[in-house]
């Protein structure tokens, strides 16, 4: 099933984000109160509505209760991000992020609801596409054009199994799990032999090509 995330806001790193996620695949709504720019956008994610962000009534009658997770990407103006993130979970959204342009505002944000706090110069669309598409997904790093790095759970059917049992895994995905966090322990690079538990943390390479193979 297709993850449906609406993105409100369509600056700069609205765009990307909202472009990264539909190219992986995921249903994308888009929120802007700028007739020209959701003209513009309308091709480039499955629905496209222009609203008044700060106006609660329009915000409700946007349907986010039917969204998996929503992304306020309005870091400069706290009135609609408020209004936005108290309607999403007043409407059941499991997830909320939000874009916050200071520190006072991430805070604000935080106690009307937002389950997590986008760094606008930390992060960039790709990265938090794709974080957002993976619910195993915990951090994601670009090293070089072709090279990334994941920092993700196990997924369910590599849990019980040992690096050995793994090895098949890695020549079919193209993928080397370089290092494993066990609860409550530090990183540590992975040894022969060790087997894998739902609530680790694992550290893997892979080329571009092939991390659509992993989600």
């Amino acid at each position: 099933m297709k993850n449906s995330i609406a993105v409100l806001g369509l600056g700069k790193y609205g765009r990307s984000l909202s472009e990264n996620l539909y190219r992986m695949g995921a249903d994308v709504l888009v929120v802007d109160c700028n007739e020209e720019l959701i003209e513009d956008f309308s091709g480039k994610c499955t629905s496209a509505v222009c609203a008044n962000l700060a106006n609660e009534d329009e915000v409700m009658a946007l349907g986010l209760k039917n969204m998996d997770i929503v992304v306020t990407a309005m870091g400069r103006n706290l009135a609609p991000s408020i209004m936005s993130v108290s309607v999403a979970k007043e409407q059941g959204v499991p997830i909320v992020v939000s874009k916050a342009s200071s520190d006072r505002m991430a805070k604000i944000l935080r106690k009307v609801g937002a389950d997590k706090i986008i760094d606008p110069e930390g992060e960039g669309g790709e990265r938090s596409a794709r974080i957002l598409m993976s619910s195993m997904c915990r951090d994601f790093y670009k090293l070089d054009d072709n090279m990334y790095m994941i920092e993700m759970m196990p997924k369910e059917e590599w849990v019980g199994r040992n690096t050995a049992e793994m090895e098949q895994l890695r020549d079919k995905v193209n993928l080397n799990i370089v290092a494993v966090r066990k609860k409550g322990q530090s990183w540590h690079l992975v040894k022969p032999g060790i087997r894998f538990a739902k609530d680790d943390m694992l550290l893997i390479v892979t080329e571009k090509e092939d991390i659509s193979k992993i989600q």
